[in-house]
Protein backbone atom coordinates (compact mmCIF):
# COMPACT_ATOMS: atom_id res chain seq x y z
CA UNK A 1 0.00 0.00 0.00
CA UNK A 2 1.55 3.59 -0.95
CA UNK A 3 0.71 5.94 1.39
CA UNK A 4 -0.01 9.93 0.21
CA UNK A 5 2.97 11.13 2.17
CA UNK A 6 5.06 8.79 -0.05
CA UNK A 7 3.91 10.49 -3.18
CA UNK A 8 5.70 12.66 -4.67
CA UNK A 9 3.47 15.58 -5.16
CA UNK A 10 3.25 15.14 -1.06
CA UNK A 11 1.98 17.42 0.41
CA UNK A 12 0.40 19.21 -2.06
CA UNK A 13 -3.14 18.70 -1.82
CA UNK A 14 -5.62 19.30 -4.55
CA UNK A 15 -9.42 19.99 -4.88
CA UNK A 16 -11.84 21.98 -6.92
CA UNK A 17 -13.23 24.94 -4.34
CA UNK A 18 -15.97 25.48 -6.29
CA UNK A 19 -17.22 22.17 -5.60
CA UNK A 20 -17.43 23.85 -1.76
CA UNK A 21 -18.22 26.87 -2.98
CA UNK A 22 -22.22 26.48 -1.38
CA UNK A 23 -21.02 24.96 2.10
CA UNK A 24 -18.51 27.96 2.39
CA UNK A 25 -21.41 30.25 1.86
CA UNK A 26 -23.68 28.49 4.16
CA UNK A 27 -20.61 27.94 6.51
CA UNK A 28 -20.37 32.22 6.60
CA UNK A 29 -23.79 32.98 6.72
CA UNK A 30 -24.41 30.77 10.05
CA UNK A 31 -21.64 31.96 11.61
CA UNK A 32 -23.23 35.20 11.06
CA UNK A 33 -26.45 34.26 12.98
CA UNK A 34 -24.20 32.51 15.60
CA UNK A 35 -22.32 35.25 16.63
CA UNK A 36 -25.62 37.56 16.01
CA UNK A 37 -27.85 34.92 18.06
CA UNK A 38 -25.32 35.03 20.82
CA UNK A 39 -24.91 38.62 21.27
CA UNK A 40 -28.08 38.51 23.18
CA UNK A 41 -26.89 36.46 25.78
CA UNK A 42 -25.94 38.24 28.57
CA UNK A 43 -22.52 38.92 29.82
CA UNK A 44 -22.69 35.58 32.16
CA UNK A 45 -24.55 33.38 29.67
CA UNK A 46 -22.13 34.12 27.43
CA UNK A 47 -19.32 32.53 29.47
CA UNK A 48 -22.11 29.68 30.43
CA UNK A 49 -22.13 29.06 26.63
CA UNK A 50 -18.29 28.71 26.54
CA UNK A 51 -18.21 26.86 29.73
CA UNK A 52 -21.01 24.07 28.15
CA UNK A 53 -19.71 23.87 24.52
CA UNK A 54 -15.95 23.38 26.05
CA UNK A 55 -17.51 20.47 28.33
CA UNK A 56 -19.54 19.01 25.54
CA UNK A 57 -16.38 19.06 22.95
CA UNK A 58 -14.26 17.66 25.73
CA UNK A 59 -16.10 14.93 26.14
CA UNK A 60 -17.03 13.74 22.49
CA UNK A 61 -13.31 14.27 21.46
CA UNK A 62 -12.42 11.90 24.70
CA UNK A 63 -15.60 9.52 23.33
CA UNK A 64 -14.41 9.08 19.95
CA UNK A 65 -11.13 7.61 21.39
CA UNK A 66 -12.78 5.79 23.73
CA UNK A 67 -12.08 7.24 26.90
CA UNK A 68 -15.21 7.80 28.57
CA UNK A 69 -14.60 11.07 31.22
CA UNK A 70 -17.01 12.44 34.03
CA UNK A 71 -19.00 15.32 33.14
CA UNK A 72 -19.54 17.56 36.58
CA UNK A 73 -15.36 16.77 36.63
CA UNK A 74 -14.49 18.31 33.23
CA UNK A 75 -16.82 21.39 33.61
CA UNK A 76 -15.62 22.10 37.11
CA UNK A 77 -11.42 21.55 35.59
CA UNK A 78 -12.91 23.63 32.62
CA UNK A 79 -14.64 26.47 35.22
CA UNK A 80 -11.40 26.50 37.57
CA UNK A 81 -9.05 27.20 34.38
CA UNK A 82 -11.19 30.20 33.22
CA UNK A 83 -10.62 31.38 37.15
CA UNK A 84 -14.25 30.84 37.75
CA UNK A 85 -15.21 29.87 41.09
CA UNK A 86 -16.00 26.39 42.04
CA UNK A 87 -16.30 23.74 44.42
CA UNK A 88 -12.81 22.06 45.02
CA UNK A 89 -13.23 18.78 43.74
CA UNK A 90 -10.30 15.92 42.92
CA UNK A 91 -10.03 15.00 39.27
CA UNK A 92 -8.50 12.61 37.43
CA UNK A 93 -5.22 13.70 35.43
CA UNK A 94 -7.52 12.75 31.98
CA UNK A 95 -10.35 15.12 33.37
CA UNK A 96 -7.75 18.24 33.96
CA UNK A 97 -5.64 17.82 30.94
CA UNK A 98 -8.45 17.75 28.31
CA UNK A 99 -9.99 20.58 30.45
CA UNK A 100 -6.93 23.07 30.36
CA UNK A 101 -6.03 22.17 26.59
CA UNK A 102 -9.73 23.58 26.03
CA UNK A 103 -9.41 26.46 27.51
CA UNK A 104 -6.19 26.96 26.10
CA UNK A 105 -7.47 26.04 23.02
CA UNK A 106 -9.77 29.31 22.97
CA UNK A 107 -7.21 31.49 24.86
CA UNK A 108 -4.82 31.29 22.00
CA UNK A 109 -7.73 30.85 19.20
CA UNK A 110 -6.06 33.97 17.07
CA UNK A 111 -2.58 32.92 17.59
CA UNK A 112 -0.26 31.69 15.04
CA UNK A 113 -0.27 27.68 15.56
CA UNK A 114 3.52 26.76 16.55
CA UNK A 115 5.23 23.58 17.62
CA UNK A 116 5.15 24.98 21.37
CA UNK A 117 1.60 25.23 21.26
CA UNK A 118 1.04 21.44 20.21
CA UNK A 119 3.79 20.25 22.77
CA UNK A 120 1.65 22.12 25.43
CA UNK A 121 -1.27 20.76 24.60
CA UNK A 122 0.13 16.92 24.22
CA UNK A 123 1.67 17.50 27.77
CA UNK A 124 -2.08 18.90 29.02
CA UNK A 125 -4.21 15.57 27.50
CA UNK A 126 -1.30 13.57 28.64
CA UNK A 127 -0.81 14.44 32.51
CA UNK A 128 -0.85 11.54 34.17
CA UNK A 129 0.73 9.06 31.49
CA UNK A 130 3.39 6.39 32.60
CA UNK A 131 3.09 4.48 29.42
CA UNK A 132 4.43 7.01 26.71
CA UNK A 133 8.50 7.67 26.03
CA UNK A 134 7.46 11.11 24.90
CA UNK A 135 4.63 13.51 26.44
CA UNK A 136 5.24 17.16 25.18
CA UNK A 137 7.51 15.98 22.39
CA UNK A 138 6.89 14.83 18.87
CA UNK A 139 7.80 10.70 18.66
CA UNK A 140 11.22 9.50 18.33
CA UNK A 141 10.75 5.68 18.44
CA UNK A 142 12.31 3.76 15.53
CA UNK A 143 8.96 1.16 15.61
CA UNK A 144 6.54 2.26 12.53
CA UNK A 145 3.40 4.85 13.67
CA UNK A 146 0.82 2.55 12.81
CA UNK A 147 -3.11 2.47 12.75
CA UNK A 148 -4.46 -1.15 13.31
CA UNK A 149 -7.37 -3.79 13.95
CA UNK A 150 -7.96 -7.29 14.08
CA UNK A 151 -5.97 -10.02 16.08
CA UNK A 152 -2.48 -10.02 16.99
CA UNK A 153 -1.53 -12.54 14.57
CA UNK A 154 -2.84 -11.03 11.52
CA UNK A 155 -3.14 -7.73 12.38
CA UNK A 156 -5.13 -4.78 9.48
CA UNK A 157 -2.85 -1.70 8.91
CA UNK A 158 -5.44 0.91 7.99
CA UNK A 159 -2.60 3.44 7.66
CA UNK A 160 1.11 4.02 8.57
CA UNK A 161 2.27 7.28 9.08
CA UNK A 162 6.10 9.22 8.15
CA UNK A 163 8.87 7.58 10.36
CA UNK A 164 9.79 9.32 13.34
CA UNK A 165 12.90 11.22 11.81
CA UNK A 166 10.84 13.13 9.47
CA UNK A 167 8.30 14.56 11.78
CA UNK A 168 9.99 17.51 13.03
CA UNK A 169 10.22 18.51 9.05
CA UNK A 170 6.84 17.57 8.05
CA UNK A 171 5.60 19.83 11.54
CA UNK A 172 7.10 22.53 10.38
CA UNK A 173 5.68 22.75 6.57
CA UNK A 174 2.44 21.68 8.48
CA UNK A 175 3.04 24.88 10.49
CA UNK A 176 3.92 26.98 7.95
CA UNK A 177 1.04 26.30 5.72
CA UNK A 178 -1.10 26.97 8.76
CA UNK A 179 -0.25 30.05 9.75
CA UNK A 180 0.34 31.17 6.09
CA UNK A 181 -3.29 30.58 4.85
CA UNK A 182 -5.09 31.48 8.09
CA UNK A 183 -7.42 34.78 7.37
CA UNK A 184 -4.36 37.13 8.20
CA UNK A 185 -1.63 35.20 6.63
CA UNK A 186 -0.11 35.82 3.32
CA UNK A 187 -2.32 33.48 1.13
CA UNK A 188 -5.59 32.92 2.84
CA UNK A 189 -8.23 29.62 2.53
CA UNK A 190 -11.75 29.82 3.25
CA UNK A 191 -12.73 28.66 6.21
CA UNK A 192 -14.13 24.85 5.46
CA UNK A 193 -11.58 23.96 3.57
CA UNK A 194 -8.75 24.97 5.66
CA UNK A 195 -10.05 23.02 8.66
CA UNK A 196 -10.34 20.00 6.95
CA UNK A 197 -7.31 20.00 5.04
CA UNK A 198 -5.08 20.76 8.19
CA UNK A 199 -7.64 17.87 10.17
CA UNK A 200 -6.31 15.58 7.22
CA UNK A 201 -2.83 16.54 6.76
CA UNK A 202 -2.26 16.61 10.88
CA UNK A 203 -3.49 13.13 10.56
CA UNK A 204 -1.69 11.59 8.48
CA UNK A 205 1.48 12.96 9.92
CA UNK A 206 0.34 11.65 13.57
CA UNK A 207 3.13 13.06 15.49
CA UNK A 208 2.59 12.23 18.50
CA UNK A 209 2.45 8.67 20.41
CA UNK A 210 -0.86 9.55 21.20
CA UNK A 211 -3.90 12.15 21.49
CA UNK A 212 -3.02 13.20 17.68
CA UNK A 213 -7.04 13.00 16.94
CA UNK A 214 -7.55 14.95 19.80
CA UNK A 215 -5.28 18.11 18.62
CA UNK A 216 -6.44 17.25 15.18
CA UNK A 217 -9.53 18.16 16.15
CA UNK A 218 -8.64 20.99 18.14
CA UNK A 219 -6.55 22.64 15.00
CA UNK A 220 -9.33 22.49 13.09
CA UNK A 221 -11.51 24.05 15.73
CA UNK A 222 -8.70 26.62 15.87
CA UNK A 223 -9.00 27.37 12.25
CA UNK A 224 -12.93 27.34 11.97
CA UNK A 225 -12.51 29.65 14.85
CA UNK A 226 -9.83 32.48 13.30
CA UNK A 227 -12.54 33.60 10.77
CA UNK A 228 -14.72 34.62 13.68
CA UNK A 229 -14.81 38.44 15.50
CA UNK A 230 -15.68 36.37 18.11
CA UNK A 231 -14.34 32.64 19.34
CA UNK A 232 -17.33 30.43 19.30
CA UNK A 233 -16.70 26.21 19.29
CA UNK A 234 -17.99 24.70 16.41
CA UNK A 235 -18.84 21.26 18.55
CA UNK A 236 -16.97 19.46 15.58
CA UNK A 237 -15.83 16.56 17.97
CA UNK A 238 -19.97 15.95 19.03
CA UNK A 239 -20.78 15.28 15.39
CA UNK A 240 -17.88 13.54 14.56
CA UNK A 241 -18.67 10.98 17.51
CA UNK A 242 -22.28 10.31 16.16
CA UNK A 243 -20.37 9.58 12.65
CA UNK A 244 -17.49 7.72 14.09
CA UNK A 245 -17.11 4.91 12.37
CA UNK A 246 -17.72 7.09 8.93
CA UNK A 247 -15.06 9.02 9.99
CA UNK A 248 -12.70 6.90 10.39
CA UNK A 249 -13.68 5.31 6.96
CA UNK A 250 -13.01 8.64 5.15
CA UNK A 251 -10.00 9.26 7.17
CA UNK A 252 -8.14 6.15 5.74
CA UNK A 253 -9.61 6.88 2.26
CA UNK A 254 -8.29 10.05 2.16
CA UNK A 255 -4.65 8.91 3.32
CA UNK A 256 -4.31 7.45 0.23
CA UNK A 257 -4.36 10.12 -2.17
CA UNK A 258 -3.74 14.02 -2.63
CA UNK A 259 -7.21 14.36 -4.15
CA UNK A 260 -9.13 15.70 -1.10
CA UNK A 261 -12.75 16.74 -2.78
CA UNK A 262 -14.24 13.33 -1.54
CA UNK A 263 -12.98 14.37 2.07
CA UNK A 264 -13.37 17.74 1.81
CA UNK A 265 -17.31 17.39 0.88
CA UNK A 266 -17.94 14.75 3.53
CA UNK A 267 -16.32 17.32 6.26
CA UNK A 268 -17.58 19.94 5.07
CA UNK A 269 -21.09 18.32 5.82
CA UNK A 270 -20.20 17.97 9.57
CA UNK A 271 -18.98 21.09 10.17
CA UNK A 272 -22.26 22.67 9.14
CA UNK A 273 -24.20 20.02 10.90
CA UNK A 274 -21.59 20.87 14.27
CA UNK A 275 -22.67 24.70 13.39
CA UNK A 276 -25.88 24.06 13.60
CA UNK A 277 -25.17 21.89 16.98
CA UNK A 278 -23.53 25.08 18.50
CA UNK A 279 -26.65 27.50 17.45
CA UNK A 280 -28.77 25.06 19.81
CA UNK A 281 -26.63 25.46 22.25
CA UNK A 282 -27.03 29.25 22.22
CA UNK A 283 -30.89 29.07 21.35
CA UNK A 284 -30.84 26.54 24.63
CA UNK A 285 -29.13 29.30 26.77
CA UNK A 286 -31.68 31.90 25.24
CA UNK A 287 -34.49 29.66 26.83
CA UNK A 288 -33.16 29.07 29.97
CA UNK A 289 -33.06 33.17 30.25
CA UNK A 290 -36.52 33.71 29.54
CA UNK A 291 -37.72 30.68 31.37
CA UNK A 292 -36.23 32.09 34.73
CA UNK A 293 -37.18 35.84 33.63
CA UNK A 294 -40.84 34.74 33.06
CA UNK A 295 -41.02 32.72 36.22
CA UNK A 296 -39.42 35.09 38.24
CA UNK A 297 -40.58 35.24 42.07
CA UNK A 298 -43.00 32.25 41.46
CA UNK A 299 -40.26 29.14 41.95
CA UNK A 300 -39.27 27.96 45.40
CA UNK A 301 -35.46 27.13 46.46
CA UNK A 302 -36.06 23.52 45.17
CA UNK A 303 -37.78 24.18 41.89
CA UNK A 304 -35.13 26.47 41.06
CA UNK A 305 -32.18 23.89 42.17
CA UNK A 306 -34.11 21.16 39.93
CA UNK A 307 -34.58 23.31 36.54
CA UNK A 308 -30.79 24.43 36.61
CA UNK A 309 -29.58 21.25 37.12
CA UNK A 310 -31.85 20.17 33.87
CA UNK A 311 -30.52 22.71 32.35
CA UNK A 312 -26.87 22.14 33.15
CA UNK A 313 -27.06 18.54 31.68
CA UNK A 314 -27.18 20.67 28.28
CA UNK A 315 -29.82 19.74 25.23
CA UNK A 316 -30.27 16.27 25.51
CA UNK A 317 -31.42 16.38 29.11
CA UNK A 318 -31.35 13.89 31.80
CA UNK A 319 -31.34 10.78 29.95
CA UNK A 320 -34.49 8.82 29.96
CA UNK A 321 -36.25 12.45 31.56
CA UNK A 322 -36.58 13.10 35.28
CA UNK A 323 -38.19 11.35 37.84
CA UNK A 324 -39.50 11.68 40.98
CA UNK A 325 -36.60 9.99 42.54
CA UNK A 326 -34.62 12.18 41.00
CA UNK A 327 -35.74 15.26 42.24
CA UNK A 328 -35.86 13.26 45.99
CA UNK A 329 -32.08 12.99 45.58
CA UNK A 330 -31.46 16.41 44.08
CA UNK A 331 -33.57 18.39 46.24
CA UNK A 332 -33.56 16.24 49.88
CA UNK A 333 -37.61 16.48 49.50
CA UNK A 334 -40.04 14.39 50.58
CA UNK A 335 -42.65 12.51 48.69
CA UNK A 336 -45.66 14.31 49.01
CA UNK A 337 -43.74 17.83 48.43
CA UNK A 338 -41.65 16.21 45.64
CA UNK A 339 -45.65 15.32 44.15
CA UNK A 340 -46.43 19.27 44.81
CA UNK A 341 -43.02 20.95 43.56
CA UNK A 342 -43.66 19.09 39.75
CA UNK A 343 -47.01 18.98 39.49
CA UNK A 344 -46.71 23.01 40.16
CA UNK A 345 -43.82 23.29 37.27
CA UNK A 346 -45.93 21.56 35.06
CA UNK A 347 -48.66 24.28 35.77
CA UNK A 348 -46.53 26.86 35.55
CA UNK A 349 -45.36 25.44 31.92
CA UNK A 350 -41.81 24.54 33.18
CA UNK A 351 -42.08 21.46 32.94
CA UNK A 352 -43.93 18.85 30.69
CA UNK A 353 -45.00 15.12 31.68
CA UNK A 354 -45.22 11.68 30.29
CA UNK A 355 -45.78 8.53 31.27
CA UNK A 356 -47.97 7.10 34.16
CA UNK A 357 -47.53 5.95 37.72
CA UNK A 358 -43.85 5.13 38.42
CA UNK A 359 -43.05 5.43 34.79
CA UNK A 360 -43.41 9.18 34.77
CA UNK A 361 -41.23 11.09 33.70
CA UNK A 362 -40.12 15.37 33.29
CA UNK A 363 -38.55 17.31 30.32
CA UNK A 364 -38.11 21.02 30.25
CA UNK A 365 -40.82 22.42 28.10
CA UNK A 366 -38.92 24.53 26.02
CA UNK A 367 -41.29 24.96 23.60
CA UNK A 368 -43.18 26.41 25.95
CA UNK A 369 -40.43 29.13 26.36
CA UNK A 370 -40.23 29.60 22.81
Amino acid sequence: MVWNWQLEEWPNFTCNRDHLSAQEARFLEQTGILIGTSSHLSENDQVDLSVSIMVVEALDTSSIEGEILDRESVQSSIQRALGLKTPRRNHRPAENGIAEMMVDLLKTSKEPLSHEMLYRWHAMMMNGRRDLDQIGAYRTHDDPMQIISGAAYAPKVHYEAPPSKSVLKEMAAFIKWFNKTAPTGKNPLPSVERAGIAHLWFECIHPFEDGNGRIGRAISEKALTQGRRKPVFTSLAGVLLYHRKEYYQQLELASRTLDVNRWLKWFSDIVLDAQARSQKQVEFLLAKTRLFDRLRDQLNERQEKILLRMFAEGIEGFKGGLSAKNYMTITDAPTATTTRDLADLVKKGALTRQGMRKATRYYLNLEKVD
